[in-house]
């Protein structure tokens, strides 16, 4: 029966090692670190930029964060032991380069080299959050993005309510909700921030008291007021993304423009009976809505939900929709939708995608953004979805 010591020593003369000078060395080499110490280790301080993955689930994992097995690996812990089984562990499952740091992260700190306290998920939001956790495409880094995040939704209504539902949910760590109306029972055939005991309360109350019980993480700052040339930009700002939940032409072209000039992207959504359309306003590098539709149309062109009506469930899937844009927009990930728009036919239960294209006539452009003059159109009209469809695609 051999001794720990023993299998140690065996161990290490199977992989090959280096000590914390040959480390910093091996960094500027292409080397990357990775500290399988546990997550109460590692929230005591870390190696900047290293990988953390605890030796417990590194088999499991780290394939989904190092899919390249010709990466060149340092594998550090507390002192240099677990990352000798670490090390050997990943040569067998063919890592090619892969380095044990003798002396680990405590010889690293004693010889003074640079250190910092991570920003870390605590114990309840690694529970809370952990299928995000599982998706190589978010971990702790993209939902530590994700609170991080600052999201202003313009309106709290049939849009407004599942996407704040689905942002909140997802971690999002401000959310702005711009409302000024008042819940009425009309409302809670769709807008699932309310129910019977929020009606005559000011939505962005009830609209804050439903996120606060979901998710106490989120931050929710609201704004009981009409957005107007004179506020929108002092709103917006500091923004990463807005979802514009809004039903009416002269809030989405003030919407557009002063997201034009603050450079800030537009997750748009409209709904009308049984038809909803979704895409996404990137003003640095995409499409606006003034692309799409460079002028209002008349007030009596186009009826309004209480018009015409709208089947309760639409804004839900309408309004997820942005949701899922908005988080793809903040983690950079997937494909989104500018310079695409897609509709959807409830009663068909199909999807068109459509193409934008940018309007040579159009002004209001990131390019000419310091020239944008922020003013109201005359236009009174409640529209849900757009009077004119760009080319199919």
């Amino acid at each position: 029966m051999s001794s720990f010591h023993q299998i140690l020593s065996e161990a290490k003369s199977r992989i090959q090692e280096t000590d914390a000078p040959g480390s910093v060395a091996l960094l500027s080499e292409g080397y990357m670190i990775l500290d399988v110490r546990e997550p109460e280790e590692y929230e005591q301080g870390s190696v900047p930029n290293a990988l953390h993955i605890p030796r417990g689930i590194l088999e499991s994992n780290i394939e989904n964060h190092i899919p390249n097995y010709a990466q060149p690996i340092i594998v550090m812990c507390a002192s240099g032991v677990r990352s000798v089984f670490a090390t050997e562990t990943l040569n067998q499952m063919g890592y090619s380069t892969v380095i044990s740091m003798n002396g680990g992260f405590n010889q690293w700190k004693q010889m003074g080299y640079e250190c910092q306290t991570p920003h870390i998920l605590d114990p309840e939001q690694r529970n809370r959050y952990q299928r995000h956790l599982q998706l190589p495409e978010v971990g702790e880094e993209g939902q530590l993005s994700l609170l991080d995040a600052k999201v202003l939704l313009l309106g709290a209504g049939g849009l407004g309510s599942p996407a704040a539902m689905y942002l909140a949910a997802a971690g999002i760590g401000t959310l702005g909700i711009v409302d000024m109306d008042v819940v009425d029972e009309s409302n809670l055939q769709r807008q699932i921030l309310h129910n019977v005991d929020s009606v005559g309360a000011r939505k962005v109350d009830s609209a804050k008291e439903t996120i606060n019980s979901l998710n106490p993480d989120v931050n929710v700052v609201t704004y009981d007021a009409r957005l107007s040339s004179e506020n929108i930009l002092d709103v917006l700002e500091g923004y990463d993304v807005v979802v514009d939940g809004a039903d009416n032409f002269p809030s989405r072209y003030l919407l557009n423009d002063a997201s034009v000039k603050l450079g800030i992207p537009v997750v748009h959504g409209s709904i009308f009976q049984f038809e909803g359309q979704v895409t996404v306003f990137d003003p640095r590098d995409g499409v606006t809505y003034r692309d799409m539709q460079p002028e209002a149309p008349s007030g009596n062109t186009v009826p309004n939900c209480a018009e015409a009506g709208v089947l309760g469930v639409l804004p839900g899937i309408v309004g997820s929709m942005q949701a899922l844009e908005t988080i793809k927009l903040i983690l950079n990930i997937g494909e989104n939708l500018s310079g695409r728009l897609v509709v959807f036919d409830s009663l068909e239960m199909a999807f068109h995608e459509y193409a934008i294209k940018k309007d040579p006539n159009n002004q209001i452009t990131w390019e000419n953004r310091h020239s944008i003059e922020i003013t109201e159109i005359g236009v009174d009209c409640d529209s849900q979805v757009e009077s004119q469809t760009p080319t199919e695609k």
